[in-house]
């Protein structure tokens, strides 16, 4: 497999890194000036310091850590945030605080983790009717009866 291009932004950012041999998603890192901190229910953009090249047909998926949201109630607040595959600008993490404390964010702290998975973009056309199918148009918990 290729290696992902990255490009240093900042100084002391760090390249995403894998947690263990097998892992799916690599580790972003914050790349702080100084400390953030994240009050309950507020949102802040944590910048990584780094730009990447995402292989053509697949995103960048950044998610959540789940140590860092289970334990200190920090996710991205788009619940997944979406790296196309043409944009070159700096990853930044936006962070929100679901829990009932204030949070901090030091520089170099693994904020997110980025999946770079394949994607298909298939051309959309406007249909009069759908195929039929045995779910049809149950919608939200149709299938757990």
């Amino acid at each position: 497999m290729n290696p992902i291009r990255v490009k240093i932004l900042r100084n002391g950012a760090k390249l995403p890194t894998y947690g263990s041999p097998e892992a799916a998603g690599a580790d972003l890192y914050a790349c702080l000036e100084s400390a953030v901190t994240i009050r309950p229910g507020e949102t802040a953009f944590i910048p990584t310091g780094i730009a990447m090249e995402v292989p053509k047909n697949c995103a960048g998926l950044v998610y959540a850590r789940s140590g860092l949201a289970c334990k200190q109630g920090l996710a991205p607040a788009n619940k997944v945030g979406v790296v196309d595959s043409d944009y070159r600008g700096e990853i930044t993490v936006v962070l929100h605080n679901h829990g009932s404390v204030a949070q901090t964010v030091e520089n170099g702290q693994r904020i997110a983790q980025m999946v770079i998975t394949p994607v298909l973009t298939p051309p959309y056309e406007e249909a009069q009717e759908l195929s039929d199918t045995n779910r049809g148009q149950g919608g939200f918990g149709s299938t757990g009866k």
